[in-house]
């Protein structure tokens, strides 16, 4: 009895030890689903479907400084949740050793939704954008063979990518494809407004900024448009050239001359908290921002259309029309989503 006893024993820890090594490798797929009032996804699921621990990795990679080269320099270094994945206060991002760049830090929320990437469309597929900042000299300065090298004898990697992947393979393509799961699901889409669009409970919203979306939907949506508010288009909107940097724009990917000055039109959501505004972080208010387009902008050979008629440069706005429009912008703030721990570092 004493042998038939350790051996039921054995087999019951066995079977215990088999469960939990099963469902801790387990890799369930994450339903990603549409708000009902965005427009269709631009990014193809079907090639890289989200999953729980697809997303986990690709979120540590997304925090892990070692993947710079000196260590500390992160995606979230300069992509801060609480600021709407920004640098807030910061006019142009800087990364390893203090290297100063020269172009402000852009929100990475909704891309699933958009169809190209950072302020000169330099890539039109969100698993090659980080390559971007994560081998730019002055941002992370970071190269493949060693984030590979760091990842491949690091033991929560080794576990994370066996969970994510098929091959379980420790790559560039596999260490890509989690952080573009982590980026997709980093999705706004529960402010005010949209509370308002979808005639929800809590989507009331006053007077004033009813007014301001009216106004808005007459002067500004035609480039901010539909609720993720950016036609994924490329502009020139009139800013005055900074000389010491002389950022041409899309003009660095095309070469073309129609193309200089031209720059992506950003997103509004959460517009309130991604301070200082424009591709150089020149204006740090709201109202600065509305004033450049009042009675700010500078002419020239590719400056976008609409914002010269006749003649008459920029968008006709009285003080009134500006603190509507403004009062409207702040319903875009989505404290959901500024706040979701599944998104947070810690």
């Amino acid at each position: 009895m004493k042998t038939q006893h350790w051996f039921v024993l054995f087999v019951l820890i066995f079977w215990s030890c088999s469960k939990d090594s099963s469902e801790e490798y387990q890799n369930i797929p994450i339903d990603f689903k549409v708000p009902s009032n965005f427009p269709p996804l631009a990014y193809n699921l079907a090639a890289n479907p989200i999953t729980e621990k697809g997303f986990e990795l690709g979120k540590k990679l997304f925090y892990d400084g070692r993947l710079s080269s000196d260590g500390l320099i992160s995606c979230g270094f300069c992509h801060i949740q609480k600021d709407a994945f920004t640098h807030h206060g910061h006019s142009i991002s800087h990364g390893v050793n203090n290297a100063m760049g020269t172009r402000n830090t852009p929100p990475i929320q909704n891309l699933a939704f958009q169809t190209t990437f950072m302020y000169d469309g330099a890539t039109s597929h969100l698993e090659l954008q980080p390559i971007i900042p994560f081998t730019s000299s002055i941002e992370m300065n970071g190269n493949f063979p060693d984030a590979l090298a760091m990842m491949q004898s690091d033991k929560t990697y080794q576990k994370l990518f066996a969970q994510a992947f098929t091959d379980g393979q420790i790559n560039s393509e596999n260490m890509l494809k989690a952080i573009a799961q982590f980026m997709v699901m980093v999705t706004s889409s529960n402010s005010r407004f949209d509370k308002y669009r979808r005639n929800e409970v809590q989507g009331v919203l006053s007077e004033e900024e009813l007014d301001g979306y009216a106004i808005f939907n007459q002067k500004c949506a035609s480039c901010h448009a539909t609720d993720i508010f950016t036609d994924n288009s490329f502009r020139n909107n009139g800013l005055a050239v900074n000389p010491a940097v002389n950022d041409v724009g899309r003009y660095r990917v095309t070469e073309l001359e129609s193309d200089k000055y031209k720059f992506k039109v950003p997103s509004l959501r959460n517009i309130e908290k991604t301070a200082p505004y424009m591709h150089d972080g020149r204006f740090f208010t709201l109202e600065a921002v509305l004033d450049h387009y009042s009675k700010g902008v500078v002419n020239s050979a590719t400056l976008d259309p609409i914002l010269n008629t006749n003649g008459a440069l920029g968008i006709p706005l009285t003080s009134s029309e500006k603190t509507k429009i403004i009062a409207f912008l702040k319903t875009l703030t989505d404290n959901q989503y500024l706040n979701d721990k599944r998104f947070s570092e810690f």
